[in-house]
């Protein structure tokens, strides 16, 4: 027995329909528990994990152009905001028009620690951070009402969605930011399964780790009893798709309990985890336009890797 006033009863449900599903699955927020977020920051330094490295690069280059987007007395709205890094290229290059920034993340713990680093290093940056699942209906705080928005989605975090719930993301936003606001946003680049695969699947393990962590998480706060030894991590490329997806493999037939569910596992079958969808311009800009944005500005690192796109949300329909 398991002691059900201990557990997360929004996972508990989460986790039961994913994995009594005909194809079980998992969303990918899961991951990001306190250990997934640090696991997730490591993935970013190995060598095969090119949209970190290649994203923050382009910022560094583009923020001046970006930062001329931002008027006076802005608030900078990031989503996804797990830490400061990229938001400080922003906040560097437009240090006299951005008043204010506003992470938001599902990550409580990760968004207290970056805003108090940001309180101690930029004492005149109002930092108001929400604690928040982002692709939910939401409200900013009542500070930057008035301000003009500036969105701030990095990390190609958008290709997590599936198409018709980027487009549901991206409207949201929309209506979140308001009349003129600009979002800036992230976009890994379709590209050979040959860099695309080891990209997912590091010869160090660590995104197996950050996989697996899933499941530890499941027995920690849905009361499962998942053996970790028993799955694998997998990556694969879905060309048809245009995605990457990550999947848990399980080892052997097996059976597990989750929230007092019996859930089955035939060898071999697997959890899908997570989808990473690769954009071109032309798609992702499409996309946006379904949701309601201008696309105004898109940049591309020198080896068509990643894009940064600048769209402009008008006059509401």
């Amino acid at each position: 027995m398991f002691d059900t006033a201990r557990l997360d009863q929004d996972i508990c449900g989460i986790a039961r329909a994913g994995l009594t599903a005909a194809r079980k699955t998992l969303p990918p927020k899961l991951l990001y528990d306190v250990r997934g977020v640090a696991l997730f920051d490591a993935i970013t330094r190995v060598p095969e994990y090119y949209p970190t490295r290649t994203e923050r690069a382009l910022l560094k280059r583009i923020a001046p152009q970006i930062a001329a987007l931002a008027t006076v007395g802005s608030a900078l709205v990031e989503y996804g905001a797990s830490d400061e890094a990229k938001a400080l290229l922003l906040l560097d290059a437009a240090c006299d028009s951005i008043f204010a920034y506003v992470p938001i993340d599902v990550a409580a713990e990760a968004l207290d620690g970056l805003a108090e680093r940001l309180r101690d290093s930029r004492p005149d940056l109002r930092v108001l951070p929400v604690c928040a699942d982002f692709v939910a209906p939401l409200a900013l705080p009542d500070e930057i009402a008035s301000m003009p928005k500036l969105g701030f989605f990095p990390g190609s975090t958008i290709g997590n969605f599936e198409p018709a719930a980027a487009r549901d993301f991206l409207a949201g936003a929309r209506r979140t930011l308001g009349d003129g606001a600009w979002l800036i946003v992230g976009v890994d680049m379709p590209k050979d399964a040959s860099v695309l695969v080891p990209a997912y699947d590091d010869a160090q393990g660590v995104t197996a780790s950050f996989n697996l962590n899933l499941l530890r998480r499941l027995n920690r706060e849905a009361g499962a009893n998942f053996d970790v030894f028993k799955f694998a991590h997998r990556a694969v490329w879905n060309a048809s798709e245009s995605r990457i997806e990550m999947h848990l493999v399980s080892a052997c037939a097996q059976t597990v309990t989750v929230a007092g569910t019996r859930v089955q596992f035939g060898a071999g079958e697997t959890i899908h985890t997570e989808s990473s969808y690769k954009h071109s311009v032309e798609a992702f800009q499409a996309l946006a336009s379904a949701a309601g944005w201008h696309a105004r500005h898109v940049w591309t690192d020198d080896a068509g890797l990643f894009s940064i796109h600048a769209l402009q949300s008008g006059a509401s329909s």
